[in-house]
């Protein structure tokens, strides 16, 4: 049977239309001729990430991303439809984590599968979605402490050239130029100081080195002085002097005990005081015979008679 132009055209424009729809579909990662799975998840945000983009289980491209749209909850969160080719079966308490796949960018989605004994997830389902953090985000995080740190500094620093602005003013600046001239002024009285010192002693060089010569026999002779200390007998010397001061407390004590002349002279106190009483009518007898000289010394040169006195000192007239 021959078939018309008509029919011809028209079997051309629906196996045209058909292949439209398959090549369509399968640019978009979904396979007409196979049963695959259909799943979705939620992110706040999918920066990096696009259609076509690997999901992976364990490292292992299972999928592909199919689309991503605003969820209809108009809270502005993110709706991405996944769709697995792969008959690995896996909890549906499975989670869809986002994650950065290289160092230039770019996001993929891996599914990170939970045997924990509940039901397997199913076409249309939805996984718990989650967003690792990647190389960016972590060098971001430890970037901004360290930013802070620095405007912080940075403020810090500027208050202080602020404050060193106001310190030195003209008033100032004139008086450190004045400093440093006077320093200059110093330094070259110094240099000059210095140069006087070298023609001194380039002058007296000579009596230099006489006076450390002396000072070298003075120490020699110290030395030998020394020498001389050291070979000496000290010790006997110490033992001698050891005696001597142990007899010297002998005596001491034999002293304060009363013993021998000396101890019983201070130690005899009736004997101190015969002492005390012959001493006073010593000084009495001195003091009678500077008063009345004449009742002991008697001189006549005619052999008349002396005198003669009472105790009192007064004449006692005899009977010629």
């Amino acid at each position: 049977m021959k078939l018309s132009r008509e029919v011809k055209a028209g079997i051309l424009v629906i196996l045209g239309i058909a292949l439209f729809i398959f090549g369509f579909n399968y640019l978009k990662g979904k396979n007409l001729l196979d049963s695959s799975r259909t799943y979705y998840s939620i992110y706040d945000n999918v920066e990096g990430l696009s259609t076509s983009t690997p999901v992976t289980i364990n490292g292992l491209t299972v999928g592909k991303v199919m689309s991503i749209s605003f969820n209809e909850d108009a809270s502005g969160k993110l709706l991405v439809k996944m769709l697995v080719d792969n008959d690995f079966q896996f909890s549906k308490n499975s989670k869809a984590q986002l994650y950065e796949t290289g160092l230039i960018g770019g996001k993929a989605i891996a599914i990170l599968p939970a045997f924990d004994n509940a039901e397997n997830a199913i076409g249309g389902d939805f996984l718990e979605g989650s967003t690792k953090a990647g190389l960016t985000d972590l060098v971001n995080q430890r970037l901004t402490p360290l930013q802070e740190k620095i405007e912080t500094m940075m403020v810090s620093a500027d208050i202080l050239l602020n404050n060193i602005n106001d310190i030195f003013d003209e008033q100032t600046k004139a008086n450190l130029k004045s400093s440093v001239s006077g320093l200059n002024s110093t330094i070259a009285s110094f240099q000059e100081t210095s140069i006087s010192l070298n023609q001194l002693l380039k002058t007296n060089e000579v009596k230099l080195n006489s006076v450390l010569t002396n000072a070298n026999n003075v120490t020699s002779d110290l030395a030998e002085v020394t020498k001389t200390i050291a070979d000496a007998d000290l010790g006997k010397t110490i033992k001698n002097l050891e005696s001597t001061l142990q007899n010297f407390n002998n005596i001491i004590s034999n002293l304060e005990n009363g013993q021998g002349s000396m101890g019983k002279l201070l130690a005899d106190e009736q004997l101190y005081n015969n002492l005390e009483g012959a001493s006073k009518q010593l000084e009495q007898l001195l003091e009678d015979m500077k008063l009345n000289p004449k009742r002991y010394v008697h001189f006549s040169l005619f052999g008349k008679k002396p005198k003669q006195y009472d105790a009192d000192g007064n004449e006692v007239k005899t009977d010629n």
